[in-house]
């Protein structure tokens, strides 16, 4: 059996324009989520001080305003994800390797929020975070596409 790369056809015919053209449509909507999120929380954190409570959750991370060590924790997840979200929409050559470390992050997070209930039970209790599962995948494709994005 022949080791052929999944890219093969735009290698050799050079019909691969655009780097954005790597990603398949699920990252492309998952881009558009994350960049308006990673803007939210910005305008959280700047009109943060003058609300009583705004309500952010992210990897079975909850937090009721986003000045709390939660609230900053997921605020800054949803920034930098918002980070890599405009670094690939806008093809920047850093952008699948911090894309790949978003994965990496998430999947630690998801991992350590499924644990702690173990460990406190009185306070958390167990959720399976089924964002494992996108997260893995993503993780999969940017690795694929790495190396053929930082050669265009």
């Amino acid at each position: 059996m022949e080791n052929t790369s999944a890219f093969e056809e735009f290698e050799k015919n050079g019909t691969l324009k655009r780097r954005r053209n790597l990603l398949p449509l699920w990252i492309k909507i998952f881009l558009w989520l994350f960049l308006i999120g990673g803007a939210l929380c910005v305008s959280f954190l700047i009109f943060g001080v003058f609300s009583s409570k705004i309500d952010l959750s992210l990897y079975g991370i909850d937090a009721q305003h986003p000045y709390t060590v939660p609230g900053l924790i997921v605020s800054f997840l949803f920034i930098y994800k918002g980070i890599v979200a405009f670094g690939l929409w806008f093809e920047e050559t850093w952008a699948p390797l911090a894309a790949i470390i978003d994965a990496i992050i998430g999947i630690a997070v998801c991992i350590v929020m499924m644990i702690l209930p173990f460990i406190f039970p009185d306070h958390l209790s167990f959720t399976l975070r089924l964002e494992l599962i996108p997260l893995y995948f993503y993780l999969v494709k940017m690795r694929q596409i790495k190396e053929i994005w930082e050669k265009l």
